[in-house]
């Protein structure tokens, strides 16, 4: 996987503070308990050092993700997009047309993704869809349940 990650400045400094805290906190209390349970004799029938091993090999991994995600994030500023169609970073409100709704999306990075409350990722293919966008064209996105039909109402941008 070598492709880049767009983030903002915000959205990088967040990943590189959950990489940092799970390194330095979490993992350090895993060994801790993994050295507790070693000691306890017996390894072959011990489930507490079994737990911890499984637990510190799940946050090994999660560790390794996010040190990928920094090495490909492409940190972007976002007042240097252009204003006037759908890029990254664009707060984008559209009908859709199957159900006369308006949605709001916030196009965002790795780390800043809340999908309750509308950020998604800019790979996605929602996102993608809606890339390029003007205010008034129409899209069609497919995606597993169907196609998404939607008209682009507005394009803003948060500063």
């Amino acid at each position: 996987m070598s492709d880049l990650i767009p983030v903002t400045r915000a959205g990088y400094d967040k990943l590189k503070a959950e990489l940092d805290h799970l390194e330095s906190v979490e993992m350090p209390k895993l060994a801790d308990r993994v050295a507790a349970a070693r000691s306890e004799g017996d390894l072959s029938e011990n489930a507490e050092y079994h737990g911890a091993r499984e637990s510190q090999g799940m946050l090994q991994a999660k560790i390794n993700l996010l040190r990928d995600k920094l090495a490909r994030a492409q940190i972007v500023d976002t007042s240097k997009l252009p204003k006037d169609v759908v890029v990254f970073g664009a707060t984008v409100i559209v009908r859709d047309l199957d159900f006369e709704d308006e949605e709001t999306f916030i196009l965002v990075g790795a780390g800043e993704e809340d999908y309750d409350v509308g950020k998604i990722l800019v790979t996605s293919p929602l996102a993608q869809g809606l890339l390029h966008k003007r205010v008034g064209d129409r899209v069609e996105i497919p995606v597993p349940a169907g196609t998404m039909k939607f008209e682009v109402i507005e394009i803003r941008f948060e500063e």
